[in-house]
């Protein structure tokens, strides 16, 4: 694989702030890193508020931003509010919003499905970006500007049966992001990233080995990705490098929409 640079758009987004969900880990944790090298203020936020603050410390160390941590559970409504006034609070305003978390829970059968499991998967996929992107949304359009980001999988176009609830999540995750640019234009940017078999801590989940050999047997690139790779779409798309790209939905899946069965 070849070596990935933390910056390697060369982007700055000095003076900007950006909340991150899921980004104490995997994917998310990429982007929080890369945006604070970039020089972006950062709010890294997930259900473990302890490790976002940890990180937090780490990155204003390491990068010289400044990146606080907070604990939200984007599949609550209530939490998506606490966090978007947070970040208002704390920095008085938001530049850039990702909205990262998810999680898909395998199971055994379509039947054996439980409504929990089903209503969790699409409060944290869907439910969750949408409240926020709603309240920050606004907020960036009355202040001028900004940009929404959402992590979109593959599986919004390629489902599997394993992962049937997180598809249509997802799927909802791209149809949002369109609806979304056009809501919010011309002073909020809304694009997303359909993402393609990433090693990550939900990839790992699903036997990690099994993983890596399917995506060396079915991708063109004959690998899954590094979470680290995701770095330079997510730079682009939240810079003026990509000042004229809204309601796009971009494919980082190694050439292929795949995922294993």
């Amino acid at each position: 694989m070849p070596r990935v640079e933390s910056n390697p758009l060369d982007v700055d987004l000095s003076g900007r702030v950006a909340v991150v969900t899921g980004g104490s880990r995997g994917l998310g944790l990429e982007m929080s890193r890369a945006f604070a090298r970039a020089g972006a203020s950062v709010l890294i936020a997930s259900r473990k508020g302890e490790v976002c603050a940890e990180l937090a410390r780490e990155l204003s160390e390491q990068t010289g931003s400044r990146c606080e941590g907070a604990a939200c559970h984007v599949g609550r409504w209530e939490d998506c509010d606490a966090l978007a006034a947070r970040a208002l609070e704390r920095f008085g305003r938001v530049d850039i919003l990702v909205n990262n978390a998810g999680m898909s829970p395998l199971y055994d059968s379509l039947s054996g499905v439980t409504r929990e499991l089903y209503d969790k998967v699409l409060a944290v996929n869907l439910r969750g970006p949408f409240r926020l992107s709603a309240l920050l949304g606004e907020r960036m359009k009355r202040d001028g500007g900004g940009v929404i980001l959402n992590i979109s999988s593959i599986a919004a176009v390629q489902p599997t049966a394993r992962e049937l609830p997180y598809a249509a999540a997802k799927a909802g995750l791209n149809a949002l992001t369109l609806g979304l640019a056009r809501a919010l234009a011309p002073e909020v940017r809304v694009n997303a990233i359909l993402a393609g078999p990433f090693l990550t801590d939900i990839s790992r989940s699903w036997d990690g080995e099994a993983f890596r050999r399917a995506a060396e047997q079915h991708i063109p690139l004959r690998r899954a990705g590094e979470p680290a790779e995701i770095v330079g779409a997510a730079l682009y798309l939240a810079s003026d490098a990509a000042s004229y790209t809204t309601g796009a939905i971009l494919k980082v899946d190694g050439g292929a929409a795949w995922t294993p069965a």
